[in-house]
């Protein structure tokens, strides 16, 4: 199989690129290097890259169709994982048109070129966000979600649409992977995990949203890296019992599925900082805040459809899980 990884100088695209190194598979990496947070991290990510055989990098945005189509092209592709987009809630507030570009856009050129290019399957990143104001718990695949509350969520539920209308219309294999709070080493600087970290070893206070009572379903990366890859080896086909009056949003007529990825269980962010705070051996300062707009107050994710389909279940504990980050932040930060 050769690999086309979108983002793979970010965190979960880092990850995943080596995986499938690993597993003896090519990789072309593509990334753009856009500065929304370190391109020094960004950057040392690829050195490591850079040092396997059998991996290349393109410095691509895909919101370049050209240049998007020509790496196809020469390329021959036969599987796509699409992890490159904006990320960040709270920034997709303030900066709508960096999400348009990049996750809209850019997500319409990536699945053309799949089109023309006979790629046998597109796994994309989707986001536990897209089920905004639903407060059926655990979240499903199977419940509807037409009521995002920022604009990266309906990005995110915007790709999981057009990827379903490219399957349908043109039997191009789909499946979209909806995340659960992904931590973990290489993690990305704009998270609570990394924020509090750098801020309790520095003795700077820590902001706290939701006056401490938010709550997650908080998915180690090994535990995100084993479902992708396990996703992108089984392509989709059609379900011959979907019913269009009945329809079930997580599969299709055509090639199409989605799944959730996430750990399965509710996490108090209060307990989450006690134990940053017990593998520092440090406590917060904490400033307690309001829930901030786009926000919402607790995620969990339903992985039965996953692990009915590939059979796995992330089951990587946060203790476990932060410890591995800490270790990691200290070594790369000598802090």
């Amino acid at each position: 199989m050769k690999f086309l990884v979108t983002g793979a100088a970010g965190f979960i695209g880092f990850h995943l690129s080596r995986r499938l190194l690993a597993m003896g598979h090519p990789v072309t990496g593509l990334d753009n290097l856009n500065a929304y947070y370190s391109v020094e991290l960004k950057k040392d990510r690829l050195a490591i890259l850079r040092k396997e055989p059998g991996f290349s990098f393109a410095q691509l945005d895909l919101a370049d169709k050209p240049a998007i189509d020509a790496l196809f092209a020469a390329q021959g592709f036969t599987h796509v994982v699409n992890l490159a987009a904006q990320a960040g809630v709270r920034h997709s507030i303030t900066h709508p048109m960096d999400y348009v570009s990049s996750n809209i856009v850019g997500f319409t050129h990536v699945l053309e070129a799949c089109r023309h290019n006979q790629v046998a399957h597109l796994v994309f990143a989707s986001s536990s966000s897209v089920y905004g104001l639903n407060q059926t718990m655990p979240f499903s695949v199977h419940d509807n979600v037409d009521h995002p509350i920022s604009l990266y969520a309906a990005s995110k539920k915007s790709n999981e649409l057009t990827a379903h209308a490219y399957s349908y219309l043109y039997g191009l294999p789909c499946t979209g992977l909806r995340f659960f709070t992904v931590y973990g080493p290489w993690g990305r600087p704009d998270m609570a995990l990394f924020l509090f970290t750098k801020a309790i070893l520095e003795d700077k206070p820590i902001t706290v949203f939701n006056n401490g009572k938010m709550q997650r379903d908080f998915t180690y990366i090994d535990d995100i890296v084993e479902g992708i890859v396990r996703v992108a080896l089984r392509t989709p086909v059609a379900n011959p019992d979907w019913d269009g009056r009945n329809p079930d949003p997580s599969s299709s007529k055509g090639p199409y599925r989605l799944y959730n990825i996430g750990n399965n269980s509710i996490v108090e962010l209060q307990h989450y900082i006690e134990v940053i705070e017990k593998n520092l051996g440090k406590e917060a300062q904490k400033i307690y805040l309001p829930l901030q707009p786009g926000d919402v107050p607790a995620t969990v994710a339903n992985v039965d459809d996953l692990a009915r389909d590939v059979g796995f279940r992330p089951a990587t504990s946060i203790e476990t899980g932060i410890e591995r980050f800490i270790q990691w932040y200290r070594e790369y930060y000598r802090a």
